[in-house]
C-alpha cells in the first residue's frame, strides 16, 4: 500500500506541468505547426493502378484548435471508417484526449506514417507516398489509442512522455485537485479507448534524463496500441472523401465503401 501511495504521488507531482493549464506535453522549443487533416491519395498512379490507397494525413503538433479542425473537416468530408495515419510531436493534454474521442466516434483507423506529397502530374491530381518510417510522439500515443482499429509499422517509433517527481517544487491544494482530476481524465480515457493502463506507468518510470520513452514492438503489443497486424487490408475499411473529393478516389476504394 504504501508503495502505491508513493507512487501515486510521484505520478500527481510529475504531470503537474503537463496538465495545469493544460500546458502540451510535447517538445517546447520554437513553435511547431499546428496539426492538419488532409485527404491523400497514394502515387504515382503508374505504381500503384488501381489499386491506390487513400488516408487522411494528420501532421503536426495538438493545440487549443485541432480538435475544432477535425470537427470542421469531418462536417465536409464523409471520414467514417477512413484510415488515419499520424505524424506528431504531441501537444496539449486534453486536447488530444478529445481528439481520441472525436475519432473513435467516426470509427477511424489510425496508424503512424510519414506523407511526402508528390510534384503535380498532368491530370492534375495529387499524389502522395506514405513511408511508415514516422514518430507518434508524447500525447499523439494517446490519439493512436482513438482508432478502432490501430496499426503500429515496424519501423515506426511511439513515444510515451515523462512524468516525473520534481522534488524542487511546490504546489497548493488546488493545483494538486486540478492535476488528481486530470489524471483520472487521461486514465479513464486510456481504458475506455481499449489501451493498456500500463501506458501510465510506463511513463511514470521514464527517468528526467529521457524526456521521452519509446516503446518496443512488444510494448505497443501488450499495451494495445496496435490491434492489427496490417494496414489497408479487406477488413480495415478504407478511407472515402467526401463529395468534393470523389474525383480523387480509385475505382477499388469507391467498390469497397459501396460493399
Amino acid at each position: 500500500m504504501v508503495r502505491y501511495l508513493v507512487g501515486a504521488w510521484a505520478l500527481v507531482c510529475g504531470c503537474l506541468a503537463a496538465f495545469a493549464a493544460d500546458r502540451p506535453a510535447a517538445k517546447t522549443d520554437g513553435k511547431p505547426a499546428p496539426m492538419r487533416f488532409e485527404w491523400r491519395t497514394e502515387g504515382p498512379a503508374v505504381d500503384c493502378g488501381t489499386h491506390c490507397r487513400v488516408w487522411i494525413s494528420a501532421i503536426g503538433a495538438i493545440n487549443e484548435t485541432t480538435v475544432r479542425d477535425f470537427e470542421q473537416f469531418a462536417d465536409t468530408n464523409d471520414i467514417r471508417g477512413a484510415t488515419l495515419v499520424l505524424d506528431s510531436e504531441g501537444g496539449s493534454v486534453l486536447s488530444a484526449l478529445a481528439l481520441g474521442r472525436a475519432i473513435r466516434r467516426f470509427e477511424m483507423t489510425t496508424t503512424v506514417g510519414k506523407t511526402a506529397v508528390l510534384p503535380a502530374v498532368d491530370d492534375g491530381k495529387p499524389r502522395a507516398t506514405l513511408s511508415p518510417k514516422a514518430n507518434c510522439e508524447s500525447m499523439c500515443a494517446f490519439i493512436l489509442l482513438g482508432g478502432t482499429r490501430r496499426y503500429v509499422p515496424p519501423e515506426a517509433q511511439v513515444l510515451v512522455p515523462q512524468f516525473w517527481l520534481a522534488l524542487e517544487s511546490s504546489y497548493s491544494a488546488e493545483e494538486l485537485e486540478l492535476v488528481q482530476r486530470d489524471i483520472g481524465k487521461l486514465a479513464r480515457y486510456t481504458i475506455e479507448m481499449g489501451g493498456g493502463i500500463e501506458l501510465l506507468e510506463t511513463a511514470l518510470r521514464t527517468p528526467p534524463w529521457q524526456p521521452m520513452h519509446v516503446l518496443s514492438a512488444e510494448e505497443v503489443r501488450r499495451l494495445r496500441l496496435a490491434t492489427v497486424d496490417s494496414l489497408f487490408e479487406p477488413a480495415i475499411p478504407q478511407a472515402v472523401a467526401g463529395a468534393s473529393n470523389a474525383n480523387a478516389l480509385t475505382t477499388s476504394a469507391q467498390a469497397q465503401r459501396k460493399d
